[in-house]
């Protein structure tokens, strides 16, 4: 079955394993999430750095391919930890899902200026027959969304505990893109063509 889920990644031959995606996606985060419960922020943002050098080890000797938004989670994520850990201070690994979405937010709507759609450039290999005209829209909406989580995750760790910033950052964050992204179906079934009755 697992063949069946696989896609064709934009610059390569070789298909995605979709267990490999959800591992890299969703694990480390999670794995963070378990280890400050049983330690602190600051093992647990090493062993969440750990676990992305993992998530790209494993992108490439199963997937042969690394993503761009994983490339850019994981220098991020370094940096930040980085600093955290080797200042003794948690307000860098705060930061970083502002950071990351903030940076993905930017260059969608530079993209957006140059007439571009850099979220086609990403996602074109499991959509390969959505027209231009959906592509705008789901660019600007994930524009907003990135941006929209940018503003909730300074709102959240700025006037809340630490530990309610960890709780959201897993149970808040994972199901709004789930849903977002969910939201968006009926925007690609109606700039999809029509599939051809056999």
């Amino acid at each position: 079955m697992a063949d069946t889920l696989k896609e064709k990644t934009p610059d390569s031959e070789t298909p995605v394993n979709p267990w490999s995606k959800i591992f890299r996606e969703f694990a480390p985060l999670l794995i963070f999430f378990v280890t400050y419960k049983f330690t602190d922020i600051y093992v647990a943002t090493g062993v969440f750095m750990v676990t992305m050098v993992i998530a790209m080890v494993m992108a490439w000797r199963i997937d042969k391919h690394i993503p761009l938004m994983l490339k850019v989670t994981f220098v991020i994520v370094m940096i930040s930890g980085t600093l955290t850990i080797g200042l003794n201070d948690p307000r860098f690994v705060y930061m970083k899902p502002t950071i990351i979405n903030g940076f993905f937010a930017f260059m969608l709507a530079l993209g957006m200026a140059r007439g571009k759609s850099y979220l086609q450039l990403v996602m074109e290999a499991g959509l390969p027959d959505l027209k231009d005209a959906g592509w705008k829209i789901l660019t600007r909406n994930w524009m907003v969304f990135f941006i929209f989580m940018a503003v909730i995750n300074e709102i959240v760790w700025r006037n809340f505990s630490e530990d309610t910033w960890m709780t959201f950052k897993v149970w808040g964050f994972i199901p709004l893109t789930i849903i977002f992204a969910m939201a968006q179906t009926p925007i690609i079934i109606k700039y999809s063509p029509p599939q051809k009755s056999e």
